[in-house]
């Protein structure tokens, strides 16, 4: 069975993510939360590491629950950058309060956060297929989220993150999964 080249298939957890996760539509929520979180860690670093790393980011930021990394204080911080299983960058941990912060006034706001972020296709999903790390869509997500207080947020980031829960449809042509999501 053929998949992306991006893959790397000696990993099975990345085979895992690619086959069951990555590019397949996501409207919940928390799901969502935790994938830009994620994706937001990744920045300067490869999805490899921070997929391997996953099940730590998971326990020491309380399962990605977004009410109690708001309420994360500087004792918290200070905690975090002493564990050695995450990303211990203090910056991406205080954007990702920040940030928990934001999508919290975006679901008050939009009724969701999906609600919020499916908007932009009109809940429809954009086919790609073409090698590429921004879009028109990623630069006007990006902007707004930036305006409204969002930091690790660049169109990078973010056409990664559309990409990762399925408003973009990136699989490489010949790979079995290609526009069947």
């Amino acid at each position: 069975m053929k998949r992306c080249s991006w893959v790397n298939l000696n990993n099975q957890l990345y085979v895992k993510y690619h086959d069951d996760e990555w590019g397949i539509p996501k409207f919940d929520d928390n799901v969502l939360f935790e994938f830009l979180v994620l994706e937001m860690f990744q920045a300067g670093l490869s999805w490899e590491i921070i997929l391997n790393k996953r099940e730590s980011f998971r326990k020491s930021f309380d399962d990605f629950q977004i009410d109690k990394i708001i309420s994360y204080d500087e004792d918290k911080v200070l905690k975090l950058m002493q564990d050695k299983s995450i990303i211990r960058n203090k910056r991406k941990i205080q954007a990702m309060i920040k940030n928990a912060s934001v999508f919290k006034s975006i679901q008050e706001e939009f009724g969701s956060f999906a609600n919020y972020i499916w908007s932009y296709t009109n809940g429809e999903i954009v086919k790609s297929n073409v090698v590429r790390s921004t879009s028109p869509l990623s630069d006007e997500i990006s902007c707004d989220l930036q305006k409204r207080g969002m930091s690790f947020v660049g169109s990078t980031i973010i056409y990664s993150y559309l990409q990762a829960i399925g408003i973009i449809n990136d699989h490489d042509i010949d790979c079995f999964k290609c526009c069947k999501v």
